[in-house]
């Protein structure tokens, strides 16, 4: 497996976990303290974008890392609950780290 596949996963992972804080943050000043609800909303379709954008890196290398289905889906909620992508995403990393290669494509000896 190429290392540009763990690497763009564990990036997506970290924006999405991040946007996921601020958007919590937001929502508890909307709802608690009556302001910030344009932001809530821009804030909230950011976070939905990077979500989109990170189910399909973490569906990628789940696909090529061959995870049972199980695994796949707990790496894909992960995206969903505040905080848990970090965790995820150092499993994730010390599993498949082992299994990169650079990317360099190999001579074939004739």
């Amino acid at each position: 497996m190429k290392k540009s596949v763990l690497t763009r996963y564990r990036v997506m992972a970290y924006i999405t976990a991040v946007m996921l804080l601020v958007l919590c943050l937001c929502m508890v000043f909307k709802y608690g303290f009556g302001m910030g609800k344009d932001l809530t909303l821009v804030v909230s379709q950011i976070h939905g974008v990077l979500f989109i954008i990170y189910l399909v890196f973490a569906f990628d290398l789940g696909s090529k890392a061959k995870w049972k289905f199980g695994k796949l889906l707990w790496v894909l909620i992960a995206g969903t609950i505040p905080t848990a992508a970090f965790f995820v995403e150092r499993n994730v990393r010390r599993e498949i780290e082992p299994r990169v290669t650079e990317g360099t494509p190999q001579p074939v000896k004739v």
